[in-house]
């Protein structure tokens, strides 16, 4: 008799002006690697001049229909391209693990140009009832996300922000190259069910 085993697997998805070799997403992948998780860090297409639906289906081809041992880890407009995505999957769906860093929903006065992007931001009503272990992670002073547009993202999902203090926006030149507070969130994630 041969038992089923799942293997939990994760997605790690950049932001505005980024590449899979940026920041702490190389680390945060050789860690979950190293942890017998593997780990996928897609480069979005145009990160300088990010299209939305090419984004999306970048999302999707990735992060597909996840199931409980799925973990997606997004950093600041990749944020809210992931919940989009999930917004978008017909039900049901659930997802393991989802670390959202530097997220938003709404536009940033800093970034004008993402305004068009952003739009009306996303519908998250009723996501957090199919996460099974959702963390959300800011800085105490984010140069291009205010701590409130984290804050209410957070509050949406029903949920409260850690705090990095210090971290900036999470960005190589804020001396952020490791963030083991993605780790950890990752590390305590749920358990599968008993059968």
């Amino acid at each position: 008799m041969t038992l089923r085993t799942t293997q939990r697997r994760a997605s790690i998805i950049h932001g505005y002006g980024a590449s899979p070799e940026d920041h702490w997403f190389g680390w945060l992948a050789g860690q979950l690697d190293a942890g017998g998780i593997p780990a996928g860090v897609p480069a979005l297409p145009n990160p300088l001049d990010p299209d939305p639906a090419q984004w999306a289906e970048a999302v999707r081809a990735e992060v597909g229909v996840p199931d409980q041992d799925s973990i997606v880890v997004a950093h600041s407009l990749g944020c809210l391209t992931v919940l989009r995505h999930l917004r978008s999957l017909p039900e049901p769906w659930q997802l393991g693990t989802l670390v959202l860093v530097a997220g938003f929903v709404d536009r940033l006065p800093a970034l004008p140009d993402l305004d068009a992007y952003i739009g009306d931001g996303c519908d998250v009503a009723g996501l957090s009832g199919r996460i099974g272990r959702l963390t959300v992670i800011r800085s105490d002073a984010d140069p291009y996300v205010p701590v409130g547009h984290t804050d209410r993202l957070a509050g949406l999902l029903g949920a409260s922000a850690d705090i990095v203090p210090g971290a900036g926006h999470f960005l190589a030149s804020d001396g952020v190259t490791s963030l083991p507070e993605a780790r950890e969130a990752i590390a305590c994630g749920p358990t599968p069910d008993a059968v």
